[in-house]
């Protein structure tokens, strides 16, 4: 059983993974694929060379968010089980 706490966190990435989703499907690859150049490459291009990266910067420094404790520390090492000589 999870922790009633786990519920907003596996919220937020379920609207990762959709906003993925939406955002690699036919309604923005149609807006973004006009016959338009940026800096000579094609909007199409600027448009998925951007997004993904963003996205998954987005991602990251959400995860490094999560991976704080509540005073905005690092969680402390974990112990690996073997004991020091």
């Amino acid at each position: 059983m999870r922790a009633p706490g786990n519920r907003p966190l596996r919220e937020a990435w379920m609207i990762f993974f959709f906003l993925g989703i939406v955002m690699l499907n036919y309604p923005f690859l149609h807006i973004f694929n006009k016959n338009v150049l940026v800096f000579g490459i094609p909007l199409i291009l600027v448009y998925l060379l951007v997004g993904w990266p963003l996205s998954i910067l987005v991602v990251y420094i959400f995860s490094l968010y999560l991976g704080r404790g509540s005073d905005g520390e690092p969680p402390p090492a974990e112990d690996s089980g073997e004991e020091s000589q």
